[in-house]
């Protein structure tokens, strides 16, 4: 009995002990650097934000944060080294909507949605369609019907990203025009391919191509949204063109391994979301065409299960998987 009534005053110690350490550690959160996995190549929308968001924090939690670059499976690789990572709050993701996409589209991921948990979601913006300045077609009309005739090639940031889905749902069950599909790793080297010729167009989130827009080194022809972004108003919007409630963007987020304790997540979450409404960062996401968010981690992860749906109806329609 007294044996018994020991094991029974020990568990029930051991118990308030690991209660009361969540709070403990959660308070001494961070002690040691944090790495931030991003989806996508340098230069792309997963890196500028996820870079302009590091740099903040790193000052406001005086510890070293780094960033580094797992580029491939259209996000997917990065996404299963955060979810396979130690749940302490010091690996994240720093990724796009893409994952919501590849929540469906993706059969052979390496992890599950309930591997990970949505930290903050903290900017979205529009996608656009861009040319060469030597293509023929001035307008996203002209460009779809000089396609009727002759497939063209365009090239997005990797097979399974939002833009390339938005996109092929333009071009498959809207315009109904041959293409062939060019994936890169990134944004940035899709642009690359664009200014050299290699590729008849690209589609991407707005911000990694809003400065090659604003400088004439590529032609924008088309938004995907309900009106015109200011970043680059002389652009026509999808609908403008005869192509309406034709609507694809892309979001930037941080996630973490699921089990990541709630107080380093509630914690990021405060600071990633102070960061967004500086009102240099909100200057920054603006010129580049992003809006910010702001939601709490509640809030964050819903928005992400109902993404998970609106891009899954997507997938399917156009029989879309990678």
């Amino acid at each position: 009995m007294t044996n018994i009534r020991s094991m029974g005053v020990a568990l029930a110690f051991g118990a308030a002990v690991a209660m009361g350490a969540q709070p403990a550690a959660a308070q001494g959160y961070p002690s040691q650097t944090i790495t931030v996995l991003v989806s996508f190549a340098a230069g792309g929308l997963a890196d500028s934000v996820a870079r302009l968001v590091s740099t903040k924090l790193e000052n406001r939690l005086k510890r070293s944060v780094v960033v580094e670059n797992r580029t491939g499976a259209g996000g997917n690789i990065a996404a299963k080294a955060v979810a396979g990572a130690s749940a302490d709050g010091y690996t994240l993701l720093a990724t796009t909507s893409g994952l919501a996409v590849n929540m469906t589209a993706s059969k052979n991921k390496g992890f599950e949605m309930s591997d990970l948990r949505a930290v903050a979601i903290v900017a979205i913006s529009d996608d656009v369609i861009a040319v060469h300045p030597d293509n023929p077609a001035k307008t996203l009309k002209e460009f779809v019907a000089n396609a009727k005739t002759k497939a063209f090639t365009y090239g997005s940031a990797g097979v399974g990203t939002g833009p390339q889905i938005g996109a092929e749902y333009f071009f498959k069950e809207v315009a109904k025009v041959k293409y062939i599909h060019v994936p890169f790793q990134g944004g940035a080297p899709a642009i690359t391919a664009t200014l050299g010729k290699h590729v008849d167009a690209l589609v991407l989130t707005m911000p990694p191509v809003t400065p090659y827009i604003r400088s004439g080194a590529l032609r924008g022809l088309g938004v995907a949204a309900p009106k015109r972004n200011p970043a680059i108003p002389d652009v026509p919007t999808y609908g403008e063109m005869g192509f309406p409630n034709v609507y694809s963007g892309s979001w930037v987020g941080f996630f973490a391994p699921a089990k990541t304790p709630d107080a380093a997540v509630e914690k990021l979450n405060t600071e990633i979301n102070a960061i967004v409404q500086e009102p240099d960062s909100v200057a920054t996401l603006a010129k580049a065409g992003l809006t910010p968010m702001v939601k709490n981690v509640a809030d964050t992860n819903a928005y992400f299960k109902d993404d998970v749906q609106m891009w899954g109806k997507m997938v399917k329609a156009i029989g879309f998987s990678n």
